[in-house]
């Protein structure tokens, strides 16, 4: 039990916080005092009350110094709440191997060694839709099949490049740029490019005779059709040493697919707060409305097949909406 004293300074500490709740440094106050008097929870709450409102202030009314207080003492507590966390679970038979991904990462979240990304879309932003980084490929049935045609796909683009036709490649960042991130180290240059096949929409029938393997292989997944919009499917190159500058995406109403062709190591792609390498053959389905950056750390140029499908979680009826609501 905190003293006559303690109890006294408590009480009057609660009596600012109703005066003026919206106050940090009365936060501050609250949960130092409450700290001392041995009741954590309690002092927890304010802690990270102060951090979240802290967050919604331009200019915080307190030093630096005192914010980074504050979050060094939660940053100790989620640690130490994850160790014993993990020791209830391995006390159970559940061994960390035998943890979900989704758990494992709820688990991190909570002791402050993942950091929580959300959706962000910088155009339109369909509401009720859940938060997920990476889909699994495997909830997807036209998945598999794709991917076995990777080595047809990727011939088609060897024997291209082979002819010369590299030189078709444009500069992705340009004045109608999606990613104005990196308008200032890519703005009209190869670094990153694209070679379209469709484009915001259009087909290009000479870029389909030209991959018609493809073209077959990617008009299996449920693409948006909706001209002036989508859908879209580039090979996109990304140069040796060149890094895309981290950005989100427009329309959080489609996901965004990378089917690997040419993958030197070191090359890397980071969405939200998971960094996977891309491995030739293999699908990354992912929602680009959450900060997502890449990287291509090799001596060679990396290549992905890039095409966008409808969220999974729309209904018919909502997409054959947006359909009416975004056909130019």
């Amino acid at each position: 039990m905190p003293t006559s004293e303690a109890q006294t300074e408590i009480e009057a500490a609660n009596q600012r916080l109703l005066d003026h709740p919206k106050s940090i440094a009365a936060h501050i106050q609250a949960a130092d005092l409450h700290m001392a008097a041995g009741k954590e929870a309690v002092a927890l709450h304010h802690y990270r009350t102060v951090i979240r409102m802290a967050e919604l202030q331009e200019a915080p009314e307190l030093p630096a110094g005192d914010l980074e207080r504050v979050q060094t003492i939660l940053n100790d507590k989620n640690r130490e709440l994850y160790a014993n966390r993990e020791k209830i679970l391995l006390d159970r038979g559940f061994e960390r191997e035998k943890w979900s991904s989704r758990l494992s990462q709820s688990l991190e979240l909570a002791s402050g060694e993942r950091t929580l990304f959300r959706s962000h879309p910088t155009e339109f932003e369909f509401a009720g839709l859940p938060t997920v980084q990476f889909y699994d490929p495997a909830q997807f049935a036209w998945a598999a099949e794709l991917e076995a045609a990777t080595p047809e796909i990727r011939a088609e683009l060897e024997r291209e490049l082979e002819r010369g036709r590299d030189d078709d490649f444009r500069p992705y960042v340009s004045d109608y740029s999606e990613v104005p991130e990196a308008n200032a180290t890519l703005m009209g240059k190869k670094d990153w490019s694209v070679l379209p096949i469709s484009e915001r929409g259009w087909v290009s029938t000479e870029m389909t005779r030209r991959f018609p393997r493809t073209w077959e292989a990617v008009r299996k997944a449920p693409m948006p059709g909706i001209y002036g919009w989508g859908p879209t499917v580039v090979f996109s190159l990304l140069k040796a040493g060149t890094r895309i500058p981290a950005h989100n995406g427009m329309y959080n109403i489609r996901l965004i697919c990378h089917l690997p062709l040419i993958v030197p190591p070191g090359c890397r792609f980071r969405v939200g707060n998971e960094i996977r390498e891309w491995e030739v053959g293999k699908l990354m389905i992912f929602d680009d409305t959450i900060e997502h950056e890449a990287w291509n750390d090799s001596d060679e140029d990396r290549v992905v097949l890039i095409f966008d499908i409808w969220r999974p979680e729309l209904t018919e009826e909502e997409r054959a909406q947006l359909l009416a609501l975004f056909h130019i």
